[in-house]
């Protein structure tokens, strides 16, 4: 039988890539939804080097005049497919604060919510897709419609970022394994905490996303070939795209000068005032801030996304004699760092000092006694030096016993306590290390983000660019080595998947 993949592409062009590996190795039905401005779309209506079954352009089917959405059909969504709509209109960025450029109105956001339920049900009924192929959900609609699929018994294949850098693994949520294994089942190498730092090392997705931080936006002459790309253009984005809303060219311009301001200001202060030595003669909590906004906390971890409030419960549940350690995210630069009145409300605490984002991590977990993470890998790399820790949510690495996740803060205090008290077993961490080697490859996800971003966008300064064809062709010849090679892991994934009785 056939198998009916849909994908979703947004931009990235990995979902593109994928599939035109995909439709010359498996024999397979390939449909996508496409998340692309107007310049981008006209490529995907124009090329021929993916033979996709259809294509549904996300933009084109929300309706610009609609001003009171269908309650009741909406609420019939909630129930039908077990999503909280309001809980991912909350917290999509477009949405709330961080835009800087539209504030939507309730019925603008529940009408577009509605246009985009009523034609993602038409895409999985009209299509009846065995399997959705999706890098992880960013945004809300993207994340609506993997939940929708998700409920339909739509067999998911994202591929995600595993916890160690340049390497990845698919499953059908981000950052958790299919396949439930204790890890008393698996074979321990032996290696030492030693040994199992040089791997961390080896693998360090901190350096990853720094190498990343450090080349994205970074080229004064893509600036001013952006700059002048986007003071030529038609800016038609601003009436079909409700991303774009709001974003005339003058509200644009005085905006980036305003953020580059911003972060000069802010980076004075960050470099002036925070912590650049550690000191270890007080014990201490590590917690280290995600950068905002960031789908970690919108979409991971949707109830703790106020990390302030959050550093302000775990100050207040430390044993005496215990400080908290809070450390800035070297990445929150490409977000012009955080407003300095965030860090002087942080400073203000009294068991809580606030380190420079420059002090390296791996001095931190060899002094820390205790790592709290809300979603990140700190609580994982922790583990790798011999230390336990407390995360807010669900993650794959939870399985190994030096980890507890939070039930409520209520528990806080108590949690925080016991896990004072626990020791880390480096055979545990040895056998997690060859469970994420079993079920992962090697690819550098985060590269290939910058790789696009070289290629086709500036260096990331400019979204909406007209793809050309020829450009393109070089492209897919240039990489398709490597994506045969992530297709046949798909491929894989896919008989995984027939043969498997998960419950999805």
């Amino acid at each position: 039988m056939t198998d009916k993949i849909i994908l979703w592409e947004e931009g990235g062009f990995f979902s593109y890539l994928l599939a035109n590996s995909l439709q010359q190795k498996h024999e397979c039905e390939i449909y996508a939804i496409v998340d692309a401005t107007n310049k981008r779309k006209k490529f995907f209506e124009k090329q021929q080097f993916v033979k996709f079954k259809k294509v549904w352009h996300l933009h084109d089917h929300i309706s610009q005049l609609k001003k009171h959405a269908d309650l009741k059909y909406l609420s019939d969504i909630e129930k039908k497919y077990d999503v909280n709509l309001w809980l991912l209109a909350h917290n999509e960025r477009l949405f709330n604060k961080y835009n800087e450029f539209y504030k939507f109105t309730k019925d603008e956001i529940l009408s577009i919510l509605e246009d985009e339920c009523r034609l993602f049900e038409q895409i999985i009924s009209e299509v009846k897709p065995n399997f959705l192929v999706t890098l992880e959900t960013a945004l809300h609609h993207h994340h609506l419609f993997y939940e929708m699929c998700r409920a339909s018994n739509v067999k998911i294949m994202m591929l995600n970022q595993s916890k160690f850098g340049y390497k990845c693994l698919i499953s059908q949520e981000l950052h958790k394994l299919d396949e439930k294994e204790d890890l008393s089942n698996i074979e321990s190498s032996n290696r030492d905490f030693l040994a199992l730092q040089d791997y961390l090392k080896k693998f360090d997705m901190s350096k990853q996303l720094i190498t990343h931080k450090n080349k994205f936006m970074s080229s004064k002459k893509e600036k001013i070939k952006a700059a002048f790309q986007f003071f030529i253009s038609d800016n038609s984005n601003i009436k079909t795209n409700f991303g774009y809303y709001g974003r005339t060219k003058l509200k644009v311009l005085t905006t980036v000068i305003r953020n580059s301001l911003k972060k000069k200001y802010r980076e004075y202060y960050i470099n002036k005032n925070l912590i650049k030595q550690i000191s270890s003669e007080t014990p201490f909590v590590y917690f280290p801030l995600h950068q905002e906004p960031e789908r970690v906390l919108l979409i991971g971890a949707p109830f703790y996304t106020n990390q302030l409030e959050v550093i302000k419960h775990i100050a207040k549940s430390l044993p005496i004699g215990f400080k908290l350690c809070v450390k800035e995210h070297p990445t929150q630069a490409i977000r012009e760092w955080r407003p300095i009145s965030i860090y002087k409300q942080i400073q203000e605490l009294p068991n809580v000092e606030l380190l420079h984002p420059s002090v390296k991590t791996d001095e931190i977990f060899k002094k820390c006694s205790l790592i709290i993470t809300i979603n990140g890998t700190a609580g994982l790399e922790g583990a790798f030096y011999g230390k336990p820790s407390i995360i807010f949510t669900d993650l794959g690495y939870s399985v190994l016993p030096s980890v507890d996740i939070l039930q409520s803060l209520d528990d806080l205090p108590h949690t925080i306590h016991s896990s004072l008290q626990k020791t880390v077993n480096p055979a545990d961490v040895d056998k997690y290390v060859n469970l994420l080697e079993k079920n992962s490859f090697d690819f550098d996800l985060i590269g290939f983000y910058s790789l696009c971003n070289d290629y086709f966008y500036y260096g990331g300064y400019l979204l909406d660019v007209k793809i050309q064809l020829n450009k393109m062709k070089l492209f897919l010849d240039k990489y398709e080595p490597i994506f045969n090679n992530i297709a046949i892991q798909f491929i894989k994934k896919i008989r995984d998947l027939k043969d498997s009785t998960l419950d999805i």
